[in-house]
């Protein structure tokens, strides 16, 4: 791989971050209440100066190079009955990559996803069981911020909660599979796990873990100057998040992390700050 001479393939980094990021504060496994609308706004930031190449072997961008996104999204769900509620999902980002030589900017919406999640079961109302089927429709015309195709994606999601240790825990497990329509479409593979413990008894305070990660295949499995036509990469990052609940409308959610191996993708550090608002109960 030549990294200097296809430099805006490093934009995809910052684009599967952005995709990543929302799904840690708002733990989709548990239920939103009929009639009840969640909001969860995003700023995310992701830096990276080196990459693992297609045989996973990690080295510096050449000319010093580096590359950072800024992402903006909103994550909106609505309950529509005591099984069905509404999902969607609207992201903007701004990608840069620079070096000694040159200097590539690429700005805008990225795909909308809208949803329908179905939950399937509970065991006693603590465990819930759900499926959801998710529609992806490209917003922009500029191949740097994505694959320009249409997509769709069935997720399944087990989440719960209890005590531990005199602590309130809750987990989320999460695995979809997303299939871009289109030549040489991708099929991916995105899933996360979040462990999250409450530390006081108001339940204001609370800590949480995450691992989750990529996996994307297709026949197209050569690089392109155009980082988004890369279809085949592979990635795991891990986690910590710090929440504080001002009360049962808002919550603050504030999260680092890190690349801990990939395959034709960069080995970054990540930051995002997620607020949740519950605007009618």
């Amino acid at each position: 791989m030549n990294l200097p001479k296809t430099y805006l393939k490093y934009l995809l980094i910052g684009l599967s971050f952005i995709l990543l990021a929302p799904g840690s504060s708002h733990a989709g496994g548990f239920p939103v209440r009929p009639k009840r609308l969640l909001l969860s706004p995003s700023f995310s930031y992701f830096y990276a100066d080196r990459a693992w190449d297609s045989l996973r072997r990690k080295k510096l961008f050449d000319n010093g190079g580096r590359f950072q996104s800024v992402g903006i999204s909103l994550y909106a769900e609505y309950g529509l009955s005591r099984r069905f509620t509404m999902v969607a999902l609207l992201p903007y980002v701004k990608n840069t990559y620079e070096d000694n030589n040159a200097k590539t900017v690429s700005r805008g919406f990225t795909d909308l996803e809208v949803g329908l999640r179905y939950y399937l079961a509970n065991i006693n109302y603590i465990y819930y069981f759900t499926v959801q089927g998710t529609y992806v429709q490209p917003l922009y015309s500029d191949l740097s911020l994505g694959y320009k195709q249409q997509g769709a994606e069935i997720k399944f999601a087990f989440a719960g909660s209890g005590k531990v240790l005199g602590k309130n825990y809750y987990f989320t497990a999460e695995n979809g599979v997303r299939q871009y329509f289109g030549p040489d479409g991708p099929i991916q593979d995105r899933y996360n796990a979040t462990f999250g413990l409450t530390l006081d008894r108001k339940f204001r305070h609370q800590v949480s873990a995450s691992f989750s990660g990529f996996y994307s295949s297709s026949n197209f499995t050569r690089f392109s100057p155009i980082q988004a036509v890369n279809k085949n990469f592979a990635f795991n990052q891990v986690s910590l998040t710090y929440g504080y609940t001002f009360s049962k409308r808002f919550s603050v959610f504030l999260s680092g992390g890190h690349f801990i191996n990939g395959r034709n993708t960069g080995d970054g550090a990540t930051s995002n700050v997620s607020l949740i608002f519950k605007p009618f109960r």
